[in-house]
């Protein structure tokens, strides 16, 4: 049934293998009445009526189209954006027949990550430009699919990591590259943050009566709901979710590979983590380190959505910060975030400020390249996306192959790694004061894992393990086709 109705606008089937998947004849591209440009918003959970708020207000930028697979969720928009007088975009539960409007010029992807490339490539195919929520990919295979399909459909594509539009990030970082706390030593991303279990269901849920479940699902494996909630803590779950290292971790990942210069994949990488306290449905860990060995500069990032000690009502911090990234110089460091932060001495003393504004201005840059059609203006295009929601894959593979650690085996693991190390003995004392039995309880060491930046792809002992990671499967009708 999607085939025929794409196909009434101009799309080709391509293979058997790309059933439903679509593309259009190349064509120019025409905007709306007065250079207009007609956004639609997908996904309209917590991103998604933010999106519509600040689009809604850009001059010469109209919303025509919301789309959600929770109907209760569309007439919340609606009422809140749109109550007063003027057109009311129109309103969609399934993406396939919003792609078809031709009176759409882009798309703001804020769906479940395990959606985000299959839309993006959808929507390249049917001659709309981009906006996708980080993380853009839910596995590496799928950036490069996204990237093979922008390239080809000549679409702007742009990547929800804001804080590569905050000013204050800017000018750290060209005080950084000034040498103003000397030769780099490591970046660390810390995002501690405490959360609660999800609960526990002794059977399969029935989604809510204004969801279309299967829509949901979309891309991810044909299964019942396994939790309580279907909204959001599908985070915590791998079909549809990256752990809070994909959530949150990318934002922090995104900075520190665009401090560093980096364009592509560290050789190898691990993980320590867990899910500590919580017995309940989620599965990815609530306390996670992953350490990516770039030379001569690792970067590691920490996870803990545990308390700061047993008992307490808030989270962990680093120097007063509880989400920032930390870039350590011989001469002192930057801890901050596109909020805000400060570069302080070895002693820890506040040296400079650098206010920030949240990274603002990120819609407005995809809006300025779609109308100059200048890709090279964007602030996170597809190829810094791909690279950070990778990393976060690459984490998380490594936590998944892990086993449980005795402390010497977690000693021979880091003993060369002195970042590594200093970071896991914090992790070790944050469990303990939080009254986890570090002796009893499993910590899952994920093995150090080889992988090979430019044909992206693991290599070495546990690659064939590893590499059934880079590509997941996907439900009939909702495939990501290997020729875009």
């Amino acid at each position: 049934m999607a085939e025929d109705m794409f196909s009434r606008r101009a799309f080709l089937k391509r293979s058997a293998v790309a059933a439903a998947a679509f593309t259009i004849l190349p064509h120019a591209r025409v905007m709306g009445a007065n250079d207009e440009i007609r956004m639609a918003i997908i996904g309209l959970g917590i991103k998604g009526p933010q999106h519509t708020r600040v689009f809604k207000e850009m001059p010469g930028v109209r919303v025509v189209a919301l789309c959600d697979v929770d109907s209760e969720r569309i007439q919340k928009v609606l009422d809140k954006h749109f109550s007063g007088e003027g057109p009311k975009p129109k309103t969609y539960t399934d993406v396939r027949k919003l792609l078809e409007d031709k009176d759409i010029d882009a798309v703001c992807i804020a769906a479940p990550n395990h959606w985000h490339a299959l839309m993006t490539v959808w929507a390249c195919q049917a001659g709309k430009d981009v906006y996708v929520e980080k993380p853009a990919t839910h596995d590496i295979w799928e950036g490069q699919q996204m990237l093979a399909a922008a390239k080809k459909y000549n679409r702007i594509v742009q990547v929800g990591t804001q804080s590569r539009s905050d000013p204050g990030l800017h000018a750290a970082l060209q005080y950084i590259k000034e040498g103003n706390i000397g030769e780099l030593e490591y970046l660390r991303g810390i995002y501690y943050n405490l959360r609660q279990p999800i609960g526990k269901v002794s059977g399969p849920q029935k989604p809510p009566a204004s969801v279309d479940y299967n829509l949901f699902l979309g891309p991810a494996p044909e299964a019942p709901l396994m939790r309580e909630k279907l909204h959001y803590d599908w985070h915590w779950q791998w079909p549809y979710g990256n752990g809070e290292l994909g959530n949150n971790g990318v934002h922090l990942l995104d900075i520190s590979v665009w401090f560093l210069g980096l364009d592509k994949f560290p050789e190898r990488v691990m993980s320590l983590g867990g899910r500590f306290l919580f017995d309940d449905d989620g599965v990815t860990p609530n306390t996670h380190i992953a350490y990516y060995d770039y030379k001569p500069v690792p970067v590691l990032c920490e996870i803990r959505n545990l308390p700061r000690s047993k008992g307490e009502k808030s989270s962990d911090n680093l120097s007063g910060h509880q989400t920032g990234v930390q870039v350590k110089g011989k001469d002192g460091y930057y801890l901050g975030y596109a909020t805000g932060g400060w570069v302080y001495d070895n002693k820890g003393k506040r040296v400079k400020q650098f206010p920030g504004e949240g990274g603002g201005s990120h819609q407005q840059n995809f809006i300025d390249a779609v109308r100059s059609r200048k890709a090279d203006s964007l602030a996170a295009d597809l190829n810094k996306g791909h690279l950070s929601a990778g990393l976060c894959h690459l984490g998380n593979i490594s936590h998944r192959l892990g086993e449980p650690a005795t402390t010497r085996k977690l000693t021979s693991a880091i003993e060369d790694h002195p970042v590594l190390a200093e970071s896991v003995a914090r992790f070790n004392e944050h469990l303990l004061v939080n009254g986890v039995d570090i002796t009893n309880t499993p910590r899952q060491l994920g093995p150090w894992l080889e992988f090979d930046p430019a044909a992206q792809h693991f290599t070495g002992e546990l690659a064939d393990k590893a590499n059934v990671h880079l590509k997941r499967e996907y439900r009939k009708g909702f495939e990501i086709p290997d020729q875009v």
